[in-house]
């Protein structure tokens, strides 16, 4: 059965981008709305089989469902010809694993801003409620600008369908990739794919896998039972804050590790933020993107209101807030979640102030990592943004605690200084009169007698 050069009289295929083991992928033109796109053709030998053709049509399901700038987004699907194929956004580029083999070893830069991304894209996903399960560098799209999209979603696990008793003879996935419950057979989770994510950081900032063998098998057992060694051993470069987070996410048992990539996520985004010789000017990661939510950062807006309508902090309250915390900085940590900064002597509230400017004093707080952690039910905003001018929105707490900063503190009494004269002068007049007690008495017996 040839590939007709059209399909559904819409999609004309130009150019092989790739071939998979399941299916071959095409650069195409959309006729009806004039714009690039990709085909994904199931290969001719799997389309007569039953089982395959659902999980094609899983695969497409599940990606058309998912919404988010780092996931590759699905347009449509088809059957044209006894072809089964799924119309997707075409991503100028190449895959990540295409990538390393170019440059090899990457810096620590440049691999936190791609893992970061795609730990928002894998991170939406657990969101929706999908465990993708083929995390690896080969289902990872990066533009010439560094925007990274994840794709391949073709045996992704609703996590509703998932029983935690589920036992499994035939392992899907990547040997090199999957984690250690997979290869045991045992049911996937969001910490799988975290795993995954460990093994790619792993081998952006060394340049190699963490385990290399022969078979399937014997990585099988490696990823049960064999620990990797440090990647700061490989380069000396890795902050050892970043060597221990590594390690962490590739702990064999899910529970050691990040729950969800979006935990992942922050954790490596606090990581860049904290270090300023992490960040680059040229990164696509500040060049208008939220790499937490994948969103546009706010515009710029006058001073005292943010882009949402609510009033931040102006420069001056800013200036003040960090001489303050130069002076004390106990307490300030950023934590995950519905997160507001809190000074732990006092237990108050914090002034929010931009990602970037936070970061600054997080290296002074590492001896105080406790923190308050708000009721999620109310979360305050933590958009990151990437200058002064445009600080973060802030809640009706930290409105109250901003204004309460930018007041100044009521005076207190002042106490009088102490009057030793006349303390003198009534212990003198005390000591007369007990001196007069016995003339006193002496008068009276002679009064007597």
């Amino acid at each position: 059965m040839s590939t007709p050069s059209v399909l559904n009289e819409r999609y004309q295929l130009l150019e092989s981008l790739g071939n998979g083991g399941m299916a071959l992928v095409y650069k195409a033109k959309d006729l009806m709305l004039e714009r690039n796109v990709a085909v994904k053709l199931l290969r001719e030998d799997y389309s007569k089989d039953l089982a395959f053709r659902e999980r094609f049509r899983q695969e497409a399901r599940a990606a058309a469902n998912l919404s988010h700038p780092n996931i590759v987004t699905v347009h449509d699907f088809g059957l044209d010809q006894g072809h089964l194929f799924i119309v997707m956004e075409y991503v100028p580029g190449d895959d990540l694993k295409s990538l390393m083999r170019q440059k090899g070893q990457f810096s620590v830069q440049e691999s936190l801003e791609l893992v970061i991304q795609a730990c928002q894209g894998v991170g939406y996903a657990h969101r929706a409620g999908l465990v993708h399960c083929d995390i690896k560098p080969h289902n990872m799209l990066v533009t010439p600008e560094g925007r990274l999209k994840v794709t391949d979603f073709g045996i992704a696990r609703a996590l509703a369908s998932i029983d935690p008793q589920e036992r499994s003879d035939v392992v899907w996935g990547s040997p090199h990739y999957f984690s250690p419950e997979q290869a045991a057979g045992f049911p996937p989770s969001p910490a799988s794919d975290v795993y995954s994510l460990g093994i790619i950081l792993y081998e952006l900032l060394t340049g190699n896998l963490p385990f290399t063998a022969k078979d399937s098998a014997d990585l099988a057992r490696m990823h049960k039972e064999a620990t990797p060694h440090p990647p700061r051993l490989s380069n000396l470069q890795i902050p050892q804050a970043l060597d221990d987070l590594v390690m962490k996410v590739l702990a064999k048992e899910p529970s050691s590790r990040y729950r969800t990539a979006d935990q992942m996520g922050r954790v490596l985004q606090n990581l860049y933020e904290s270090d300023p010789s992490l960040r680059r000017a040229n990164s696509y990661m500040t060049q208008g993107y939220n790499v937490i939510s994948g969103r546009p950062l706010p515009v710029a807006v006058p001073a005292g209101i943010s882009a949402e309508g609510q009033a931040h902090p102006s420069p001056v309250q800013e200036q003040a807030f960090l001489e303050s915390a130069q002076q004390d900085p106990v307490g300030l940590e950023v934590k995950e979640g519905g997160e507001l900064l809190l000074n732990l002597q006092t237990q108050t509230p914090v002034l929010p102030i931009p990602n970037q400017v936070v970061s600054e004093q997080i290296q002074a707080v590492q001896s105080k990592p406790e923190a308050v952690t708000f009721n999620p039910r109310q979360p305050v905003s933590v958009s990151i943004t990437s200058g002064r001018e445009n600080p973060k929105p802030v809640s009706q707490v930290a409105l109250a605690a901003q204004k309460a900063l930018s007041e100044p503190a009521p005076s207190l009494p002042v106490p009088k200084p102490v009057d030793w004269l006349t303390w003198l002068l009534g212990l003198a007049a005390i000591v007369l009169l007990l001196g007069l007690i016995p003339f006193w008495t002496y008068i009276y017996w002679v009064l007597q007698g």
